[in-house]
């Protein structure tokens, strides 16, 4: 192995230690002529742009929402009031039927048969009725000329008065067998719309049978269930005080929009449900198209007047945080600063804010998850670059 000379170790270590000395003059010699803009510019590369919009203070109207659930005013099960066999249907499944409209006919000719029996006695009764009639009259007659005695006209008249209730007992079977033959035919009782039929034609049928012959449910009007918070319900009844409340009723299509029924507050339940801390409520729709139907779920929007001067944000600048509810606010500085605020209710696509924040101000509607209090933002607009 060659042995180092100690005085070129020397040199080699000096050398060095010159580089070192040169590299550190260069870098500060760099450093020195750095561009004094540096730093602001470093800090607009770290601005995050974001999406505002003005806090404005307008008239909202006054509206609370509820989930209701649709329920016919009148559903009927159709039975029959006779046994017999149906001969004749006069409607389809899921048929719009009107009132008085013949829905079944039961076979009537042994109530036909039952009504004549009973018609010929009554015929016969009334014959007898007529003889003993003249029979009174013309013993009376005699009785008023001293002809018989008090008691011998006494006879006839009670015969009289008997063949007189037996018509009458005649009758009442006569109206009877009538009725028999009136309830073969079965009629609606209501206009709506019939459901499936239970029981075809050609089948036999009893007197008030357990299963029903068909459902008819009233569609129009029709009634929307619905339960608002109890808070409300001074507002409420202020509201129907000064007349009809409307009441706007959304169910989602198939193609995802919402159709619209209007309607009127018609219900205030006489209790607040103590364990949800509601009140129910109902209103009553015209739904001439048909647009509702028994059992669905809806959405019921109760208008109870107007609030003037009230601070209105759209609901996209409202975040929720551990402490609640909190906007993100954009100063003078084009500094963003959190604010916290108290939401009233909401209203469309808009948010109602109780306090927290004044009209004017300017709230970020898109790109608070990359903010933090002061940091500085770069305002944009939907659409369109910095403003």
């Amino acid at each position: 192995m060659t042995a180092t000379h100690p005085f070129h170790r020397r040199g080699v270590c000096a050398n060095a230690a010159l580089v070192l000395i040169a590299a550190s003059a260069l870098s500060a010699c760099s450093a020195d002529r750095a561009p004094a803009g540096s730093e602001s510019a470093h800090a607009a590369r770290q601005a995050v742009p974001v999406i505002v919009a003005e806090a404005v203070r307008k008239t909202v109207p006054l509206r609370v929402q509820g989930i209701g659930n649709v329920e016919s005013p009148t559903t009927v099960a159709l039975k029959s009031r006779v046994d017999g066999q149906i001969v004749n249907v006069g409607f389809r499944d899921g048929a719009d039927v009107r009132k008085g409209q013949m829905l079944f006919q039961i076979d009537a000719r042994p109530a036909i048969a039952q009504l004549e029996q009973a018609q010929a006695k009554l015929a016969s009764d009334r014959a007898q009725r007529k003889r003993a009639r003249e029979q009174d009259t013309r013993y009376k007659d005699l009785l008023n000329k001293k002809f018989i005695s008090a008691d011998a006209y006494e006879q006839y008249k009670t015969n009289l008065d008997s063949a007189q209730a037996i018509v009458d007992a005649d009758q009442a079977v006569v109206d009877n067998a009538r009725l028999q033959v009136a309830y073969a035919t079965i009629r609606a009782p209501i206009s709506g719309r019939a459901g499936r039929i239970m029981i075809q034609q050609g089948n036999l049928v009893k007197a008030n049978d357990t299963n029903p012959l068909v459902v008819i449910n009233q569609l129009s009007p029709i009634y929307v269930n619905f339960a608002v918070p109890e808070q409300y319900l001074p507002q409420i009844r202020a509201a129907l005080r000064a007349g009809p409340a409307a009441v706007d009723i959304s169910a989602n299509g198939a193609d995802g929009k919402a159709r619209h029924v209007p309607g009127t507050l018609a219900f205030i339940d006489n209790a607040v449900d103590a364990t949800t801390g509601t009140i129910k409520l109902r209103a009553s729709a015209p739904n001439k198209d048909a647009e509702l139907w028994p059992g669905q779920f809806v959405h019921a929007t109760l208008t109870l007047g107007e609030q003037a001067g009230a601070v209105v944000v759209p609901s996209a600048a409202v975040q929720s945080g551990p402490d609640g509810a909190y906007v993100f606010i954009v100063d003078g500085a084009a500094h963003a600063q959190m604010r916290k605020v108290a939401i009233e209710r909401t209203a469309g696509d808009d948010t109602v804010i109780a306090k927290g924040l004044a009209g004017g101000e300017k709230v970020v509607v898109d790109g608070q998850s990359r903010l933090l209090p002061g940091i500085p933002v770069t305002v944009k607009t939907a659409g369109s670059g910095a403003s």
